[in-house]
C-alpha cells in the first residue's frame, strides 16, 4: 500500500510541479515529464505514440539533423517561465552509432576544427587533466552552435530557467553541454542568472575521472542527475582501461620501477616480471583502443565531415560513471515484464523500463 505522502504526489498535478522556479533536487514528476518529451525526440511516431504527451510543455522548435546526425528540441513550459533542451539519441543511422564508437579521449579543454568555417572553442573542466569522448564533444559542439541563438531569444523574453534531458547518446551529450554552457556563464559570455538543471538517463559514461569530479562538484547541489537502469548495458559503456599514468601525480606507483631495480637479486627479478605483467598488458589495450577508436575512426569520421582534422589523444581510456546517479533497480515485477532476453539488446534501456522503475520507486512505494 502507497504511504499518504505517495498519494498526494502521485495526485498532484504536474504543472503545479513545473509552476514553481527550479529546485535543486531530483524530482520524479519532472522526470517523468521530461522523458515524454525525450520520445518524442526520436521523430518516430510508431514509438512516441506509445507514451502519453507530455502534460506541460508545448513543442516549439525541432532543429534539422547536424553534425553525426544529431539534433535537438526546443519545449517551452506552459507558464512561460522555463523551457527544455531536449538532444535526441543515437537512431538507427550507421553515423549516428558511429559517434559512440569515436572513443578517443581528448582534453576538457580545447579547440576542435570541424570544418573551414566552424572552429569549436570550449572549456568543459577546470582541471588540465579532464578528458571526454570525443565523438559526443562533436555532437556537442554542433548542437550548441544552434542551440545558444535560441537560449539567446528566449532570454530576452525573460526565460532564465533551462531543463536538459538526454537518454542515451543525448544523456552523453547532456554531461558535455552542461559543462560547456556552466563555463560559458564563467566567462560571462552568456548571462550569468541562467540556471541549468540536467537529467542525463540511460547516459553512457562521458569522461575520465577527473572530468567526472569536475562536473560532480558542477552539479554537486542538485543541479544535475544521472539516471540509470541497473539492468541496462548502455550505461556500462565505453571500455574502461586503467593504466599506471591514469593516477595523480603523487602515488605509490610512480617510481615502482626504481624501488624494484634496489631490491635484492632474485627478488627484483620476480618482481620485475610481475610488475610487467600487470602494467603492460593494460597500455597495449589503452594504445589498441586509441588506435581503432580514435585515429583510424577519424578517418571515417571525415566521410561525414570532410573538413574535420583529428585532434590529439591522450593517452587514457579511463571512462567513469558520472554525476549525482539516481539508481533504478530491477524487482520481480520488472523482471517478469522484461526477462532477459539476449535477442533484444535494448529491453533495458528503452523509455519505458525507466519511467516503469522511476514511478515504482518513488510513486509506489509501500
Amino acid at each position: 500500500m502507497r504511504t499518504i505522502f505517495s498519494i498526494i504526489i502521485f495526485l498532484l498535478p504536474i504543472s503545479k510541479i513545473f509552476a514553481q522556479n527550479l529546485q535543486p533536487s531530483f524530482e520524479v514528476l519532472e522526470y517523468l515529464e521530461l522523458m515524454k518529451i525525450s520520445t518524442r525526440a526520436t521523430g518516430d511516431s510508431s514509438y512516441y505514440n506509445q507514451f502519453p504527451e507530455p502534460e506541460n510543455h508545448i513543442l516549439v522548435y525541432q532543429s534539422p539533423e547536424m553534425g553525426l546526425k544529431n539534433r535537438w528540441d526546443l519545449w517551452i513550459a506552459e507558464h512561460q517561465k522555463s523551457a527544455v533542451i531536449s538532444i535526441r539519441g543515437t537512431t538507427a543511422d550507421p553515423v549516428s552509432w558511429l559517434e559512440n564508437f569515436y572513443a578517443g579521449m581528448v582534453p576538457a579543454t580545447g579547440k576542435l576544427h570541424l570544418s573551414d568555417d566552424f572552429q569549436f572553442e570550449y572549456q568543459l573542466a577546470e582541471d588540465q587533466k579532464a578528458a571526454v569522448h570525443i565523438g559526443w564533444l562533436v555532437g556537442t559542439a554542433f548542437l550548441s552552435r544552434d542551440i545558444l541563438p535560441k537560449l539567446d531569444s528566449l532570454y530576452q523574453k525573460g526565460i532564465k530557467d533551462f531543463l536538459i534531458i538526454g537518454h542515451s547518446q543525448g544523456g552523453g551529450i547532456a554531461y558535455l553541454l552542461t559543462s560547456h554552457l556552466n563555463f560559458l556563464q564563467k566567462q560571462q559570455k552568456i548571462p550569468g542568472d541562467i540556471r541549468w538543471k540536467t537529467y542525463c538517463s540511460a547516459a553512457p559514461k562521458p569522461g575520465n575521472l577527473h572530468y567526472a569530479y569536475d562536473f560532480e562538484s558542477l552539479a554537486s547541489e542538485g543541479w544535475a542527475y544521472n539516471v540509470v537502469n541497473a539492468s541496462d548495458w548502455v550505461p556500462q559503456v565505453p571500455f574502461s582501461i586503467q593504466t599506471i599514468d591514469d593516477f595523480n601525480e603523487v602515488n605509490p606507483f610512480k617510481d615502482a620501477k626504481k624501488v624494484i631495480k634496489n631490491q635484492k637479486f632474485p627478488d627484483r627479478i620476480v618482481m620485475r616480471r610481475v610488475f610487467n605483467q600487470l602494467d603492460k598488458p593494460t597500455r597495449k589495450a589503452q594504445r589498441n583502443f586509441q588506435k581503432y577508436l580514435g585515429d583510424k575512426a577519424s578517418t571515417i569520421i571525415k566521410r561525414s565531415l570532410p573538413e574535420f582534422r583529428k585532434p590529439e589523444f591522450i593517452a587514457s581510456s579511463l571512462y567513469v560513471r558520472t554525476g549525482n546517479t539516481i539508481v533504478l533497480l530491477a524487482d520481480d515485477q520488472y523482471r517478469e515484464k522484461y526477462p532477459d532476453n539476449s535477442k533484444t539488446v535494448f529491453m533495458h534501456h528503452l523509455h519505458q523500463p525507466y519511467i516503469d522503475l522511476a514511478e515504482r520507486k518513488y510513486l509506489e512505494k509501500p
